[in-house]
């Protein structure tokens, strides 16, 4: 019991982080190796003096709801990992971790809508007239995917785990 809570926190703290960084980072679309967009910025690498500038991205509504989305998927995981924590110190014996499977599996379905969201309508989000086939989605892209089996995971784990001292 005591490995399967330890794995079990070890697996939160891992997707949080996964989700943070996803949500934060550079690179959910890659235009060959000199522009990168993400949620909050393009960013175009220079040459001359090798760096990258970045300039706030143009505000569409689908881009809006993919933000708001993935801020939503960090807040309810990481509103989950507290309340465990509390439900560790508070819960009788016997009891079992509702509320907390209840908030992971929340962050699993807003993480889980924005990346159908990006996935469908990058072109809009995007605003660019170039030839999508001509970019890629980026690693924050794919861990954001990556993220949405870990957290229903987890959200059911919590559900099915039973405080036993």
């Amino acid at each position: 019991m005591v490995f399967l809570l330890v794995s079990l926190t070890v697996l939160h703290l891992v997707t949080l982080a996964m989700l943070l960084i996803a949500t934060l980072e550079k690179s959910w679309w890659i235009w060959a190796d000199t522009e990168i967009r993400d949620l909050w910025y393009n960013c175009f690498h220079d040459n001359a003096t090798k760096t990258w500038l970045c300039a706030a991205t143009n505000e569409s509504d689908w881009l809006q709801s993919v933000q708001a989305l993935m801020v939503l998927s960090v807040v309810f995981s990481s509103i989950s990992f507290l309340v465990f924590l509390g439900q560790l110190l508070t819960m009788s014996k016997g009891g079992l971790f509702y509320f907390t499977g209840l908030c992971q599996a929340f962050a699993g379905f807003t993480d889980f809508a924005a990346c159908l969201i990006f996935t469908f309508h990058r072109k809009e989000i995007l605003n660019d007239s170039r030839d999508l086939s001509k970019g890629r989605f980026g690693y924050c892209f794919i861990l954001a995917w990556l993220c949405v089996p870990l957290l229903l995971v987890s959200g059911v784990l919590y559900v099915h785990l039973r405080k036993k001292q």
